[in-house]
């Protein structure tokens, strides 16, 4: 097993890629903490774990908030005794032209999107370096990458997460810390499960990946763990695009 004897913390956790990821981390013998706002979603995730096996908790955190993330800490700290991966999941997303986008949009999706991933890093980072090493691993974008015409606030949330992973790398690494971001395409989640739904837009969609086909959860889960396991012990600093060719057009 990859993971075995680790403890992971996922955010975002209770559907998409977060549920993907926390599911993969369990088979691969990880203790998970499955994170997230929407407690009921979650605890089936937890369930579904134990049911194969494996060791979850539900810890309940809106990454927004800071006291919640080092309630979060604590609790994996009290329950599992150390903390070796967090993966910053959680994310919003907004189709917000630059010259349409209200104030409290584009704030609401920078507090999610990079507040979040910023108190995630910084609470995980408090914990890894009292215990001499660890991983971060936080969700990035193809349009961290590329810029967005239909969007200005999710594509500036993701290009905050991309530099802030960057420099939290340089400062973390002589602690033993790594830090890294995936950047994935279209991946067929909740989070643009509307888009989905106008077979149009979708083909649109799948047009632009040279494999013919959108990501799925476990495409990117898969990238997870190899940044969540021993075998990424020299990688850091760096983002991991996970795109089906979108970015190579």
């Amino acid at each position: 097993m990859r993971l075995k004897d680790k403890v992971a913390l996922v955010t975002g956790a209770s559907s998409g890629i977060g549920a993907a990821t926390a599911r993969m981390f369990a088979r691969e013998g990880a203790r998970v903490a499955v994170a997230d706002i929407a407690e009921d979603a979650a605890r089936k995730v937890v369930e579904g774990i134990r049911a194969e096996g494996g060791q979850a908790i539900f810890v309940a955190l809106d990454v927004t908030d800071e006291g919640a993330w080092d309630a979060a800490i604590r609790r994996v700290l009290g329950e599992f005794g150390r903390l070796d991966v967090l993966m910053n999941s959680a994310g919003i997303a907004l189709r917000d032209p630059v010259d349409q986008t209200p104030l409290e949009d584009w704030e609401r999706v920078m507090s999610v999107n990079s507040t979040g991933v910023f108190l995630g890093t910084r609470a995980a980072a408090r914990a890894m370096k009292e215990q001499g090493g660890g991983s971060i691993i936080n969700m990035c974008s193809i349009f961290g990458i590329v810029g967005n015409p239909a969007g200005v606030s999710y594509p500036a949330s993701k290009g905050a997460v991309k530099l802030l992973t960057k420099s939290a790398a340089i400062h973390l690494g002589p602690y033993r810390i790594r830090v890294n971001s995936i950047c994935p395409s279209y991946c067929e989640t909740p989070l643009i499960e509307s888009m989905l739904r106008d077979e149009k837009v979708k083909e649109q969609m799948v047009s632009m990946h040279p494999l013919g086909r959108l990501a799925q959860p476990e495409d990117i889960a898969y990238g997870a763990l190899y940044l969540a396991s021993d075998e990424s012990s020299f990688v850091t600093g760096s983002e991991l695009v996970i795109d089906g060719g979108f970015t190579a057009r």
